[in-house]
């Protein structure tokens, strides 16, 4: 057994010749990822083919596992990997993703919840134009692929997204996002009737979640909100796969069974083969108030409020508290008629506005 240095096993390589185009596989980049294993002198690499289907793949191969077996004394490890067809989805796919609008994003937060029904869009909505009014550039994705919410909640139900080609002169086309309160916003919503509903498997739906993230032409932004469905499931793990998250926020009510999902989440999150750090925890429906009574605080979900369960679940995991939304029936009204709360001066809105400064 004779152990190569990484030089030593490309020099060998370069005796083996491609046939066809007369050079040798180190010359035509055809060998990528090499490794040599210290204890046992093996030699593993990737063979990368210059076009589909070589039929000179074989003994090409052969060349290169006979060259190294006799200086080695050990059979080598060669994956060939075949380029993909450029007419194939999987081709297709790469280029949307080597060619992604999400170049100029700065911060992506995706916002998720344990269960449904604790306001995660409405944060969401709020959030961003929270932050848009603090002076960042900001776009909300509505990833709620079955149940999206975000036309309604700007006010841009109406919007019929259009495409422009890429200046970069591939036949790759971006759809323009809508525009409202300072937020970009772009939702599988604008492409269905507002009756329909959307009848999809996981592959049709993440593959639909794939194309508004890497075709919308988001720009420069500081922050992209991603809005989660609730639950842990295959859209969540789409989103992880093909970007690289900032961070995530969880929204939470203060009801025990709320928490409980809260907790499965952050583990979602925090999972080894996810790795997305939690940015924080928002306490939604903290609270009560009636319009009548704006200083009565009624905690109908239980204790909330920096000495509330929320807060403490937060200590708890050792993630930020980044604060309490109140149930208010202007909040409710406002996502109905697409005036996010947090774009006027009120103290519900100031709500939103500490939250997204704290976040920031």
């Amino acid at each position: 057994m004779t152990i190569l240095t990484n030089e030593e096993v490309l020099e060998l390589l370069k005796g083996v010749t491609h046939p066809e185009q007369d050079k040798d596989i180190v010359s035509l980049g055809m060998v990528e990822h090499l490794q040599v294993d210290p204890a046992t002198g093996a030699v593993r690499f990737t063979l990368k083919l210059t076009k589909p289907r070589d039929p000179m793949a074989a003994s090409v191969r052969r060349a290169a596992e006979a060259i190294l077996t006799e200086a080695t004394g050990v059979s080598p490890v060669i994956v060939v990997s075949e380029p993909l067809p450029p007419d194939s989805k999987a081709a297709k796919q790469q280029a949307m993703r080597e060619k992604s609008s999400m170049s100029g994003v700065g911060q992506v937060i995706a916002v998720a919840s344990g269960k449904g029904g604790v306001g995660k869009s409405t944060v969401t909505a709020n959030l961003a134009v929270a932050l848009a009014a603090e002076g960042f550039r900001v776009g909300v994705l509505d990833a709620d692929i079955y149940g999206p919410s975000m036309p309604k909640m700007f006010g841009v139900e109406e919007y019929k997204p259009v495409a422009e080609v890429a200046e970069d002169g591939s036949d790759l086309e971006y759809i323009l996002p809508a525009e409202a309160y300072g937020v970009k916003v772009m939702s599988i919503g604008f492409f269905i009737s507002g009756s329909d509903a959307l009848v999809w498997r996981g592959p049709m739906a993440t593959n639909a979640l794939r194309q508004l993230l890497h075709q919308t032409a988001w720009g420069e932004l500081d922050y992209l909100l991603i809005d989660l469905p609730p639950g842990t499931g295959d859209l969540h793990l789409t989103i992880v796969s093909e970007l690289k998250l900032s961070g995530a926020v969880v929204v939470s009510t203060p009801q025990e069974v709320a928490l409980a999902d809260v907790v499965r989440g952050i583990v979602m999150f925090r999972n080894e083969n996810v790795g997305v750090p939690i940015r924080g925890i928002v306490e939604n429906m903290a609270w009560f108030t009636p319009a009548e009574l704006p200083e009565n605080k009624y905690y109908i979900f239980g204790p909330a409020g920096s000495d509330g369960r929320v807060a403490a679940l937060a200590k708890e995991q050792g993630v930020p508290f980044l604060g309490s939304i109140p149930l208010v029936q202007a909040i409710a009204e406002g996502g109905d008629a697409g005036e996010p709360i947090a774009s006027r001066d009120s103290v519900t809105g100031e709500a939103f506005r500490a939250v997204a400064r704290t976040l920031a």
